[in-house]
């Protein structure tokens, strides 16, 4: 087990999202998972039925103790909430996690609808956490959300990562899956420097046949954990994306197929059966 993932995201009853998708991909490829908890929620694949979040000062705390014993590689976020979470998180990445890059996936929405992040702390996300990334990973409703403008068209996804990438991560990987289409695209913007290694450009674009099924609670929770594993573990950022798209894909083909709505990925298929 190499690399150390310290996931600060909401937890999810129903095991697909969240710290449990979190948890989950960050172990199926080997490395170690720690967590701090920003939120209970009661929900299954048809939705979030009830959030009861954990106060801003023990989200930090957990934070604090985390990595003032164990420490981090990588740091990933999720959903957060309110401003005032937000606000705290930062605060103690500034002050104690500023060697780990900080992957964060800007958990707006539920895959059923349900609001996750306050709309009055997009704001607060903007000017406190975007500019201490390595890498945002929004969807596209997301990145509409964080740019204001309708993204329609894989050109209109390159305009908006280069918007994004000017709030201040060092990369983004908008995700191109609720666009329309057999081929889903993502597309890849780095800053100039280290961390644009291997794009032509600053840009890389990562195509891949759609896979039709309803397996997809949890994906973007999933794949960002999965690339902050790959950062921990010291793979540089292309390959990192480039290995979670694959345990990603795979965990959707492979799919167990439970509950009656937006069903979980099958996070294991990475292991072995145990002798």
């Amino acid at each position: 087990m190499k690399g150390r993932v310290l996931i600060v995201a909401g937890s999810d009853s129903g095991g697909g999202a969240g710290i449990q998708a979190d948890l989950k991909a960050v172990t199926a490829l080997d490395a170690f998972g720690a967590t701090a908890i920003t939120a209970l929620t009661a929900q299954n694949t048809r939705g979030v039925d009830a959030v009861f979040p954990v106060p801003p000062d023990f989200i930090g705390r957990q934070m604090e103790v985390v990595l003032d014993d164990i420490g981090a590689d990588a740091i990933k976020t999720g959903m957060l909430h309110s401003a005032e979470v937000i606000d705290e998180v930062a605060r103690v990445y500034e002050r104690l996690g500023r060697g780990a890059p900080l992957v964060v996936d800007p958990v707006m929405v539920a895959k059923g609808g349900a609001r996750l992040l306050k709309p009055e702390a997009e704001g607060a996300l903007r000017a406190r956490l975007l500019p201490l990334a390595a890498l945002l990973t929004p969807n596209i409703p997301e990145a509409e959300a964080l740019t204001g403008v309708v993204i329609d068209s894989v050109d209109a996804m390159r305009g908006a990562a280069a918007q994004l990438l000017a709030m201040g991560p060092r990369a983004v990987l908008l995700k191109g899956g609720h666009l329309p289409g057999a081929t889903v695209v993502d597309v890849l913007r780095a800053a100039p420097g280290p961390g644009a290694s291997g794009l032509p450009e600053g840009e890389l674009l990562f195509e891949d046949a759609r896979i039709e099924t309803r397996a997809t609670h949890g994906t973007g929770c999933t794949l960002a954990s999965a690339i902050a594993a790959g950062l921990a573990q010291g793979l540089a950022l292309v390959p990192s994306i480039g290995r979670a798209r694959r345990y990603l894909r795979e965990a959707m083909r492979s799919a167990p197929g439970l509950g009656q709505g937006h069903g979980p990925l099958n996070h294991a298929h990475t292991a072995r059966p145990f002798p």
